[in-house]
């Protein structure tokens, strides 16, 4: 059954003064304010794009690869991964780094990195990331 999550900004002003709000519509979690200098420069206690790439991309990792290690018989005690995504202005984001520490008894070194390297290559948010199309739909309001 297929799933659709959304979230929505609020944009005022033009790219380099102005600011914005996401609001996490599914989740409802809340709304976090975000601006170019917190994009481009320091957060400030504000997101930014690839804050949010970053987070899911860590999260869809994490499950993707506790997944395949279960399914390989091996499930983990724990997983702790982080995700680092490059944002360079003027080209765009150009590059993502994840890291895991894993705790998974019975299972050696070179084994947990497969698994990591399989759960990169098939995590749908990784998958998302590398070439995906994207559809837009667009009115005034």
């Amino acid at each position: 059954m297929a799933t659709t999550r959304s979230a929505h900004t609020v944009w005022e002003g033009d790219l380099l003064k102005g600011n914005g709000v996401v609001t996490f519509d599914s989740s409802g979690i809340g709304e976090q304010p975000v601006s170019w200098p917190s994009r481009a420069e320091q957060a400030n206690g504000r997101t930014s794009p690839e804050e949010l790439i970053a987070a899911a991309h860590s999260s869809c990792f994490s499950m993707a690869l506790s997944n395949g290690l279960a399914k390989a018989g091996n499930p983990p005690t724990k997983l702790v991964t982080s995700a680092d995504v490059t944002f360079q202005p003027g080209e765009g984001i150009t590059g993502i780094h994840l890291t895991v520490e894993g705790t998974v008894p019975g299972l050696d070194n070179d084994g947990f990195v497969a698994a990591a390297e399989d759960a990169k290559a098939n995590c749908p948010v990784s998958q998302a990331l590398s070439g995906t199309t994207i559809t837009l739909s667009a009115k005034l309001a």
